[in-house]
């Protein structure tokens, strides 16, 4: 995949936790409404985490490029 696309596929990412994140302070906000006791966010934002998850790191490893050997005697360190 292009570059572009995977740097895309990262603001995406951070995009769905920012609003994982309102969603659940709004949650909570409702349940102070009705007096409900938070047990843990909704079943949505945990599914929606873990989609953030996996387009992270597949953002993560793809933007930076192609990885290089660490050995020191590598002909790519030359």
């Amino acid at each position: 995949m292009a570059m572009n696309t995977s740097f895309t596929i990262g603001i995406v990412a951070i995009s769905m936790l920012l609003h994982a994140a309102y969603s659940t302070i709004q949650y909570r906000t409702l349940l102070k409404i009705t007096e409900d006791e938070f047990t843990g966010p909704p079943y949505e934002v945990l599914v929606e985490l873990m989609l953030v998850m996996v387009l992270s790191l597949f953002a993560g490893l793809t933007v930076p490029g192609n990885f290089r050997s660490i050995l020191p005697d590598s002909d790519e360190n030359r």
